[in-house]
């Protein structure tokens, strides 16, 4: 059994057994097809873990394994797969691809009766990709968008630098916005209906939490450091995410400070 959910017309999901403070509810698996379910392409196969492989190869041909950025909830699961499976790997990253070439921005890539459109969106990562498919929903332009964990189906995502780059994330929210009222289908938690609302969302959230950094440098000098910006701004984090607050606290002072 896949235990596979139909969320669109063209992709289903079936959810990672890896949940955490950074995982949300776990990986979300996707399965694309648009010849009926002859052939399929996932998109970030998620841990190694057995039976959420082996469900993910049992959907039938497995043309092509496609992935969002480099971390390894995302990529850990792909090589046994593809191992499995015979299908190709293509990543932005060279070092994650298995028999293909890098993917790049503007790419269109076919497979499983699918044109699926490659769109670089640096920050999270720098080697971040979100994934179109314009055809999923005939009244909108871009129909879905695959986004990794550049948006995510609730809270907000990680920026860690050097990897990260917050210059590049808000840069990458922007061309989101502006594919429009597309469907979001985020590597972690719900799908959410509308992009340009939801990145337009995340913008807001950003300048709010740079005010707050700039009212905390103003408090505590310009040259404060990461930890003591974090207890002002995130007094009240939980234990569990306090690394993370400060990764994100890291990407804000050196986006601030010029440093990007």
């Amino acid at each position: 059994m896949t235990s596979l959910i139909q969320v669109t017309g063209h992709a289903s999901f079936r959810l990672a057994p890896n949940p955490g403070p950074m995982t949300l509810d776990g990986t979300n698996s996707y399965v694309l097809s648009g010849n009926g379910g002859r052939s399929s392409v996932i998109v970030d196969p998620g841990p190694d873990d057995v039976v959420h492989l082996d469900a993910l190869a049992a959907v039938g041909d497995v043309e092509l394994i496609l992935i969002t950025h480099r971390h390894h909830d995302h990529t850990e699961g792909a090589p046994p797969l593809a191992a499995v499976t015979g299908a190709t790997v293509r990543a932005a990253d060279p070092a994650f691809c298995i028999g293909g070439d890098p993917l790049r921005d503007g790419d269109t890539v076919v497979a499983a009766g699918l044109e699926i459109g490659v769109l670089a969106t640096p920050g999270h990562t720098a080697d971040s990709v979100c994934f179109l498919l314009p055809s999923d929903s005939p009244d909108r332009p871009h129909g879905s968008v695959l986004t990794g964990d550049t948006i995510l189906g609730r809270g907000t995502t990680v920026i860690a630098p050097p990897d990260g780059s917050l210059r590049d994330y808000l840069g990458s929210l922007r061309v989101l916005a502006a594919l429009g009222h597309a469907s979001v289908l985020p590597a972690h938690g719900p799908q959410l209906p509308d992009l340009e609302a939801v990145a337009a969302e995340y913008l807001a959230h950003r300048e709010q939490r740079l005010d707050q950094i700039r009212a905390a440098l103003v408090r505590l000098g310009p040259d404060a450091a990461v930890a003591a910006v974090t207890d002002f701004v995130y007094h009240d984090v939980d234990a569990s995410v306090r690394r993370a607050a400060e990764h994100s606290v890291a990407a804000q002072l050196e986006y601030l400070r010029g440093v990007e």
